[in-house]
């Protein structure tokens, strides 16, 4: 189980259950076996996703057609839902320059999340800190660059410190503050939001799932409890499900809102 954070692999060679579920379900093995190249299951699953969705849009946009075919329909749908719907609507006209990489960053957050409910995969890469801080800190480079690039780096910076219209013996505390929330808790709530999210849903997903064979295993008086135990765990899955899709949603709609901050003209 803590090799493959599988569901379809609940019970060990040895006939027991690993019970309760720790942290060290999310340390997984290298798969190359110790070879040289680290090569872990949340790595490989990175891969996947940006080859299914490398292959989805090139299958979808391959002979583009004035009637859309499904595939090109919902390509169409997903770049246009974040155009139109979170690109133009948070970040305004400027907004259209970064849909792509919004459409990007909200295609492979969704199919990695998905991943926590696909069959042998069962864990999100997101739900290791790694991943959502990596792709907190592309949008904080992004937040830092595009604000000095429109403001200058002295503007920028007292825009993003020195909130206007304030007395004077406020200033110093207001700083330390606005440099607080602006540098620091920005990308570090970006992640943190999204990796809690993911960490608690595989989290609640492995204890009903490894619950029900406990209590199977340890009194057949509980089997009644143990059923229940799996149908809160399908329940949970299908709430996953609806979870994984919007905390993808959420992140592209808090970096659209952090891209429209740098740029506006007074924060």
């Amino acid at each position: 189980m803590r090799g493959t954070v599988s569901s379809t692999a609940l019970v060990l060679s040895s006939g027991d259950i690993p019970w309760p579920p720790s942290i060290d379900d999310f340390y997984l093995p290298d798969l190359t076996g110790g070879h040289g190249v680290l090569l872990t299951k949340f790595t490989a699953m990175v891969w996947l996703a940006v080859a299914i969705i490398l292959v989805f849009f090139l299958v979808a946009y391959r002979n583009p057609k004035m009637v859309p075919s499904k595939a090109q329909w919902l390509a169409e749908s997903i770049y246009g839902f974040n155009r139109d719907g979170i690109a133009k609507e948070i970040i305004g006209h400027d907004g259209l320059r970064f849909a792509p990489y919004l459409a990007t960053l909200f295609c492979f957050i969704a199919v990695t999340n998905i991943f926590a409910i696909i069959p042998l995969l069962q864990i999100s890469p997101n739900s290791h800190i790694a991943f959502p801080i990596l792709l907190a800190l592309i949008t904080y480079v992004l937040y830092i660059y595009w604000g000095i690039k429109k403001h200058g780096f002295g503007h920028f910076m007292k825009m993003s410190l020195v909130p206007p219209n304030v007395p004077g013996w406020l200033l110093p505390l207001l700083i330390l503050i606005e440099g607080l929330q602006n540098f620091i808790l920005r990308p570090f709530t970006l992640s943190l939001r999204l990796f809690a999210n993911m960490f608690a849903g595989h989290m609640m997903l492995l204890v009903f799932t490894l619950g029900g064979f406990v209590m199977l295993n340890a009194n057949t008086l509980l089997f009644p409890v143990s059923l229940l135990s799996w149908a809160l765990a399908i329940g949970l899955t299908l709430f996953e499900a609806l979870i994984c899709l919007l905390q993808a949603y959420v992140f592209v709609l808090l970096t659209s809102s952090y891209l429209q901050t740098s740029l506006a003209e007074e924060h």
